[in-house]
């Protein structure tokens, strides 16, 4: 298995992705390891995102000497977005450097297999707008955190905006809809509130599962969609699925203006290989793109002193604002944990304290440089989702991704008790007394 690390010494010097030093390893600070994937089929999506949080961290590191001083000791493992792997790499990492902080998967099938042995070792898992939706609970998820939204609360935003479009959510009675997805437990978290949605407002769908182990193989899928005509097309894919569907449906002349996809099927990898028939594709987001943001002008000091971790001609994608995203979340949740227990390399127990009692508002956001990159949040004990999610919905142009909508809100109304149902369901079947939070 290949180890790839990004580290700084106390003085914040960096050392190169080729190794952890012993020098290194013996310095004190806060441990954090990355589990990524560089290869494989999905190495599309997971490059980028694996850029944007080693950046972020070297930043903060190159900027600030690390958090209130403290350098962020990070760590990458390779996973090729595979849950035996990712759990091995778990494993083999989180009792290093003084003990993992935190972790995030990056990968749906991984954190379900870690949920319950990172919670046992109190370690807090940020799966970023993935993962187990009923994980939002946090009286019986104490330890895992999906903010700023849901897949759950992601469809009925999604679909808020197709009623929105049609002229209310009267008029999709009588309409079918296709959901293409991946087979696999990341694609197949949604379809219970699709249906809910669906008896809901009347509409059908029809279910298009794409296999991991074909995802290039798609016609007979479009081909059946070309015949059927549903009136909008949503797809939950990941890696070469995405562009594989793109290019497909733009061979059968689909709409391209009525195919949405999710936030994990709406970046530059996805559309950029069908291209002129990618041009009108949608999708979600729930962070902005693009360079223009405060942040750069540290993220492009760290490139002009050599110590960024790509190269910088590829920095600014959607991916890799959303690894951004996730690592900024991490640093202000450390800084909240830091103003309860001393600016100090921290333990997981306390960095769960500084994840569910985290508050970025939009005057904070923007004084650290990513007004309009990361929306505003607000975690609570009992609610790992934040509050008011909601998405972007935007829109290819051929040569960037522009935002089509204002910030569309989810159904929590819908979405929170199916998220308690469930939670309690699993609690009851793990002998979990949930906390109270009151």
């Amino acid at each position: 298995m290949r180890i790839r690390s990004l580290t700084m010494a106390l003085a914040g010097a960096a050392v190169g992705l080729m190794g952890l030093s012993a020098a290194a390893s013996a310095a004190e600070g806060i441990f954090i390891p990355g589990l990524i994937y560089k290869t494989g089929p999905y190495a599309p999506g997971g490059t980028p995102i694996a850029h944007g949080v080693a950046d972020y961290f070297a930043m903060i590191n190159n900027r600030d000497g690390g958090v209130n001083g403290v350098p962020i000791i990070y760590e990458e493992c390779e996973t090729g977005y595979k849950t035996d792997r990712g759990v091995e790499c778990y494993d083999r990492l989180k009792d290093q450097n003084g003990g993992a902080i935190v972790v995030s998967p990056w990968s749906t099938g991984i954190t379900y297999a870690l949920i319950e042995k990172a919670t046992n070792d109190k370690v807090p898992i940020l799966s970023m707008g993935y993962g187990r939706t009923s994980a939002a609970d946090g009286r019986v998820f104490p330890y895992v955190f999906n903010f700023p939204s849901t897949y759950w609360n992601q469809a009925t935003a999604i679909m808020k905006y197709i009623a929105d479009q049609e002229g209310g959510y009267d008029k999709l009675k009588g309409k079918n809809f296709g959901y293409v997805y991946l087979d696999h437990p990341y694609g197949k978290e949604p379809i219970p509130t699709m249906d809910v949605l669906a008896e809901k407002y009347g509409f059908t769908y029809d279910k298009y599962p794409v296999p991991p182990a074909s995802m290039t193989e798609q016609k007979s899928i479009w081909l059946q969609i070309r015949r059927s005509k549903p009136d909008y097309v949503i797809m939950w894919g990941w890696g070469a699925m995405n562009a594989t569907a793109v290019t497909e449906a733009s061979n059968v002349k689909y709409p391209m203006d009525r195919f949405i996809g999710n936030w994990w099927a709406g970046a530059e990898p996805d559309v950029i290989p069908a291209g002129a028939g990618a041009v009108g594709y949608k999708a979600a987001t729930f962070h902005g793109v693009g360079t223009d943001y405060g942040v750069y002008k540290d993220i492009n000091a760290l490139y002009d002193a050599g110590k960024g971790t790509w190269s910088k001609d590829n920095i600014g994608g959607v991916l890799y604002s959303r690894g951004m995203v996730s690592a900024y979340y991490i640093v202000e949740a450390i800084k909240v944990a830091q103003a309860k227990f001393g600016n100090k390399p921290i333990s997981g127990e306390e960095m769960q304290y500084g994840l569910e009692n985290l508050k970025l508002t939009a005057d904070q956001i923007k004084a650290d440089g990513m007004a309009g990159l990361a929306p505003p949040l607000e975690v609570t004990c009992a609610n790992h989702e934040g509050q008011n999610p909601a998405v972007l919905i935007q829109q290819w142009n051929g040569k960037a991704w522009e935002v089509k909508s204002d910030w569309v809100p989810a159904d929590t109304s819908l979405v929170r008790p199916l998220i308690e149902q469930e939670a309690a369901q699993y609690a009851k079947e793990n002998n979990i007394t949930p906390r109270s939070c009151s």
